[in-house]
Order: structure tokens, then sequence, then C-alpha cells
């Protein structure tokens, strides 16, 4: 058990983890050529710009994900009123609009990588949210 009082995920070999920094890089190139705004959300500064964020995990049971942030305006609006409570049944317009955003976000980026030669499948929702996997690239 660590210090802090809670035990850690094991950390990826450091190969593994030179392997994922590759490819995550490689999916930011391949996002940016298709002219979307992209960032390294493990590694470059604040987490709120707007755009596609890739993230290359380090610990063993991780891998390469891509998410969109929308833009802060709608970000925080549908955020306030979810921490107050909603409705899931009947959402608020602001909620539907930024999870709206979300699938075709998701939808968009899932082709672009499928199309410029990624293998990305859909992790489980619960721990990944609207995120994308990706697995490999094939030229």
């Amino acid at each position: 058990m660590a210090d802090h009082g809670f035990d850690l995920p094991p950390k990826a070999p450091p190969e593994v983890t030179a392997e994922r920094n590759a490819l995550a890089d490689e999916v930011c190139r391949e996002l940016a050529r298709a002219g979307l705004p992209v960032h390294r959300g493990d590694r470059e500064g604040p987490q709120d710009r707007p755009g596609a964020r890739v993230y290359a995990t380090p610990h063993a049971e991780g891998g390469v994900y891509v998410d969109w942030n929308t833009g802060a305006e709608l970000a925080t609006a549908a955020l306030e009123l979810f921490a107050r409570g909603i409705d899931y049944a009947d959402p608020p317009k602001v909620v539907r609009h930024h999870n709206t955003v979300l699938e075709h976000m998701q939808a968009a980026l899932t082709g672009i990588l499928v199309s410029a030669g990624f293998e990305v499948e859909e992790p489980d929702k619960h721990g990944h949210g609207s995120m994308i996997r990706v697995r490999t690239f094939r030229p």
C-alpha cells in the first residue's frame, strides 16, 4: 500500500509507455491533419481547452484514449445544472445539447481515426464516459 492510504494501479513497463506515447502522438497528428483542434490531455496546459484531448495512460491496464471537450460556456452550463440535480428522464435542454455534441463528436472522431488507419473501440462508459480507446495504427 502506498503512503497515501490506498493502492495505486500498477504502472506499465517503460516500453509499453513509450509505445502508447508514440501512438498518442500519431493520433494527435492525424486529428490535426483533419483540421481539428487537438492536444495531449496528459501533458499540456489547461484541461478546459475545447477540442480533442488525447491521453496515454501510465497504468498497466491503460491505453490511449481520445475524448472531446466542448467550449467552456456549454460545458459549464451543463455541469452546473447537472450538479444541482436533474431529472434524468427529461434533462434540461442545455444538458441534452451538451450530450448530443459529445455523441456526435465521438462518432466523428471514431470515423476520422478509422479512416486514417487506427483500430478503435468504445470502452466501458462507466469508467471512460464518451472516450474512444485507440488500440493500434496501421498506415
